[in-house]
């Protein structure tokens, strides 16, 4: 007996209607393609340069020439937006990268081999869960300082136990199933189910999974950056740019008001994004959206 590791061609054609007919997948797939088109295109043209300061054109408010209008430093706002949305999905994109490439193995090993080697991995778990991703930013900063690198390992090092939770607790959903004691009985080792067989059946918990990390990586990394504990001066940064906009609300709220919007939207998006791929790839669900 073995479980479907690999979705059948013909059953593609299935998953494509499923796909075009759900609302929160179509919605969150296309609002997330377009923020990272937005940041692709941040590399090549944006209306106007981040880096130059215009004092002359400080708080403007949105206009045809400043769609967002320009912040106390007279930067186009949106410019600054364009270009904020690759430092977040870099370092929310990297930082997941890291939590998944440390902890589904980690998970995997502590599923597989049981016993203290299972106790000993999921205590450490927890004793670094317990210290959020502020938390750990705020000490690596005091010992490297700030900047985008040690925000992306304060993020990716609060992904670990969460991805080595997720893992081992699928793992161990399936370690019991028959085809796993036929596969132990044919001679094969613990580390080869574990990539035959184990790591496909999981496959699609851990990229739902990796979709919410990414959301809660540019809340994150937004959070670090308003703190300045994120991407430093002049790159832009939704978080900064909120930090920067807070005394001057009354004066020019778009400076809050869009690069928030930013934050709000991407996050939705990607929220609906993992929602609608975990109702997709699961033949129980019937919710359409």
């Amino acid at each position: 007996m073995t479980l479907q590791t690999e979705i059948p061609r013909e059953k593609l054609p299935s998953l494509a209607t499923r796909a075009l007919h759900h609302k929160s997948f179509i919605a969150g797939f296309l609002v997330t393609l377009l923020v990272a088109g937005m940041a692709a295109l941040s590399f090549l043209w944006t209306p106007y340069d981040v880096t130059r300061l215009v004092i002359s054109d400080k708080l403007l408010a949105p206009s045809a020439a400043h769609w967002f209008g320009t912040d106390h430093f007279g930067r186009d706002v949106l410019s600054m937006i364009m270009v904020g949305a690759r430092n977040s999905i870099a370092v929310a994109l990297v930082a997941v990268g890291i939590g998944m490439g440390i902890g589904v193995p980690l998970g995997c090993w502590a599923a597989a081999r049981g016993g203290l080697v299972d106790e000993v991995l999921m205590r450490l778990n927890d004793l670094v869960f317990a210290f959020p991703a502020l938390l750990s930013a705020i000490m690596i900063t005091a010992i490297f300082g700030p900047g985008a690198i040690n925000a992306i390992i304060a993020i990716g090092i609060f992904n670990i136990p969460v991805f080595a939770r997720v893992a081992r607790a699928g793992a161990l959903a399936i370690w019991p199933r028959e085809y796993i004691l036929a596969a132990r009985a044919a001679g094969k080792g613990k580390a080869l189910i574990t990539l035959e067989h184990i790591l496909p059946n999981i496959a699609t918990l851990l990229l739902v999974q990796g979709t919410i990390q990414f959301a809660l990586g540019i809340l994150a990394e937004a959070s670090l950056s308003y703190v300045g504990l994120g991407a430093q001066p002049p790159m832009p940064s939704w978080g900064r740019m909120l930090f920067e906009a807070q005394t001057r609300m009354a004066q020019a709220p778009w400076m809050a008001i869009f690069p928030g919007m930013a934050i709000v939207i991407t996050v939705l998006a990607l929220n609906l994004l993992g929602d609608g791929v975990a109702d997709i790839l699961d033949p129980k669900s019937r919710r359409r959206r």
